[in-house]
């Protein structure tokens, strides 16, 4: 088990799944006032931790599966469980089957929309690690596929689209690919090299940065844009200074160390920001909720 949550890096779940929780929140506050908005609430928050921790599980571990031949080749990832023979090939992929199956059982249990909605969430998490071969966007595929987190834990509970949790999945959607792109800078040369395809292989290290720039105040428009629909109220604004702040120091972190403080910019730093952002978003949610039942 310990060698398998290594394989997918299972401690990055935090990345996403505070942004799932915004999602659900949403979803409760858009139900609350149903008199069946609490009938099966628990139930559907447990599956869709299922589907979260699932779906990202399959995806890790494809993209350590068919990018075995080159992790060998590479310094920085030869000690990845696939190349260094802890897990094979094999059973890597029978992992990505059986977190697949497990997320899409879990989607049938949540409303049909999920259910139907399940393989095109599949494809694009998946389709990511393929991305690579022929695409500098691969980034932003990722960015897609970590971005449904908002928007599928909101059809969870609701059963339909909204623009506000939109707003929030395109936040993550640019956050997470500006992101990504500071972490592909230690493999330019590697990509290069291996025909990869990348960002920072594409344009050079200088327009990299640059362009994860862009996309983080692209991702913290988004945020803006979400405050000011969704009439959220200090909690909310607390927490988006938080999150820009934290944005803006791990382009301070790489400006000024480079590579070598990496892990605390792309790890530590957007760890804390997703929690603590979710946080303080889903204490407003609380809030407005309880104080517009109160009322009526």
């Amino acid at each position: 088990m310990k060698n398998y949550l290594s394989l997918v890096k299972f401690s990055h779940t935090v990345f996403a799944m505070p942004f799932a929780m915004i999602g659900f929140f949403l979803g409760w506050q858009h139900i609350a006032t149903s008199p069946d908005a609490e009938k099966n609430l628990f139930l559907k928050f447990i599956l869709i931790l299922v589907c979260m921790v699932t779906a990202r599980s399959a995806a890790m571990a494809f993209n350590r599966y068919a990018d075995r031949k080159y992790d060998e080749k590479n310094p920085r990832t030869a000690i990845r469980e696939i190349p260094s023979g802890i897990i094979t090939p094999k059973n890597a992929m029978l992992f990505v089957i059986f977190n697949c199956t497990l997320f899409i059982t879990a989607t049938f249990f949540i409303n049909p929309l999920c259910f139907y909605l399940s393989p095109v969430a599949l494809s694009v998490i998946l389709g990511y690690s393929l991305t690579k071969r022929f695409t500098f966007l691969c980034h932003l595929i990722l960015g897609i596929g970590l971005g449904l987190a908002p928007i599928g834990a909101f059809l969870a509970i609701t059963g339909k689209f909204e623009m506000l949790p939109l707003f929030f999945s395109f936040a993550v959607l640019f956050w997470v690919s500006g992101f990504d792109i500071i972490y592909a800078l230690q493999d330019e040369a590697f990509d290069k090299e291996n025909n990869l395809y990348s960002i920072p292989s594409y344009f050079g290290v200088g327009k990299a940065n640059w362009i994860s720039r862009f996309l983080h105040v692209c991702s913290a428009a988004c945020i803006l844009a979400a405050g000011i629909y969704g009439n959220f109220h200090l909690s909310y604004w607390i927490g988006f200074i938080f999150f820009i702040s934290l944005l803006i120091y791990q382009h301070s972190l790489v400006i000024r160390f480079g590579l070598q403080k990496i892990d605390m910019a792309f790890f530590t730093t957007n760890g804390i920001a997703s929690v603590v952002f979710a946080l303080f978003v889903i204490s407003d949610i609380l809030y407005s909720s309880h104080s517009f039942i109160i009322q009526h």
